[in-house]
C-alpha cells in the first residue's frame, strides 16, 4: 500500500516519543499523528515488535522498549502501568507483594507484578514480566499514595492498606506465613491511626480481625491497639484464621475473635 507523502513513519514517531521521555502510545494516537492507514500502521507495528522495539500488552496499546531493556523484552511495569490503566479506563493501584516491595518489605522479589482493579481483568505478559490483575469491588475506598517512576507516577496502596490487602488476599500473597514475614518488615512504615482509618474504609471486618491477630503475634501491640479498641466496641462474630480448615480444636484469640485453627511460623 502506497504511503501518503505527508505521513510520518512509525519508527520516526516512536523515536520522537522516546526522545521526550515517553514510552507508551495508543493505536488511535499513532494514526492521528502519523497519518498512516490502519493497515500500514499495523504492519509497521508488527515489524517494530519483531525487532524488539515495541511490545503490546493489549490490542491498541504499545510500549516502547528502550535499548537497555531489549534483552528482557520490555521496560519494568512501573514505566507504563499508569498509562496502560488509563488506556483501559479502569481504576487501579499497585498492591500486595508488589506494593510491599515498593514500601521496603522486599523479603523476596515478587514473581509477578500485582495490580488491583475495579473490574475483572485478564492477566498479561509484557516481555518477561507477568502482570496479574486482582478484582476488588470497592477499589476507590482504598488509600493509595503516588510513587514516582521513571516516566511519571503510579498509584500504590499505602503501607496500611497494603497490610490489609496482604491478609485479605493471603493466597495470592504466598499464604499467611509469608504474609506474617512481610508484615514484620512493613510494620515500621505502618501508622496506628492510619491503619484504623484504612480498616474502616476497607469495610472488611474479617480481614481486620485477622490482621490484628497477626500483628499481635509479631508483638506489635501498639500499632494494633486502635484496631483492638474498635473491634472490642463492635464485637464482630468469630472468624477462622485459616479459611477452609476445621475449627474443632481451635482456640479463640481475644480481642480479635479469631478462631486459631493453624500454627504460624514467626519470622526470625
Amino acid at each position: 500500500m502506497k504511503q501518503r507523502h505527508d505521513s510520518l513513519t512509525l519508527p520516526a514517531y516512536v523515536d520522537g516519543l522516546q526522545q521526550t521521555g515517553r514510552y507508551t502510545f495508543s493505536r488511535k494516537e499513532a494514526l492521528e499523528v502519523t497519518k498512516l492507514s490502519p493497515v500500514a500502521l499495523q504492519h509497521a507495528a508488527r515489524r517494530l515488535a519483531q525487532q524488539g522495539r515495541l511490545v503490546s500488552p493489549r490490542r491498541g496499546f504499545y510500549v516502547i522498549v528502550p535499548l537497555e531493556y531489549k534483552s528482557s523484552g520490555a521496560p519494568p511495569p512501573s514505566w507504563f502501568i499508569d498509562q496502560f490503566m488509563n488506556f483501559e479506563g479502569h481504576s487501579y493501584y499497585v498492591g500486595l507483594l508488589s506494593a510491599a516491595a515498593l514500601h521496603g518489605a522486599a523479603h523476596q522479589q515478587p514473581q509477578e507484578f500485582q495490580v488491583l482493579v475495579g473490574v475483572q481483568q485478564r492477566p498479561t505478559t509484557v516481555g518477561r514480566t507477568h502482570i496479574r490483575f486482582l478484582h476488588k469491588k470497592k477499589i476507590t475506598s482504598t488509600a493509595t499514595v503516588p510513587i514516582k517512576t521513571e516516566t511519571g507516577t503510579m498509584k500504590v496502596s499505602s503501607p496500611e492498606a497494603t497490610a490489609l490487602d496482604l491478609v485479605r488476599y493471603a493466597t495470592q500473597s504466598g499464604g499467611l506465613n509469608n504474609v506474617l514475614t512481610i508484615l514484620s518488615e512493613l510494620a515500621e512504615k505502618i501508622d496506628a491511626d492510619r491503619l484504623l482509618l484504612a480498616a474502616q474504609r476497607d469495610d472488611n471486618m474479617a480481614t481486620t480481625q485477622r490482621l490484628g491477630f497477626l500483628m499481635d503475634q509479631l508483638g506489635d501491640k501498639s500499632k494494633a491497639q486502635p484496631l483492638a479498641a474498635w473491634i472490642q466496641a463492635i464485637h464482630p462474630r468469630p472468624v477462622k484464621l485459616q479459611q477452609g480448615r476445621s475449627v474443632r480444636r481451635a482456640r479463640k484469640a481475644v480481642p480479635w475473635n479469631i478462631l486459631v485453627n493453624d500454627t504460624l511460623e514467626l519470622p526470625e
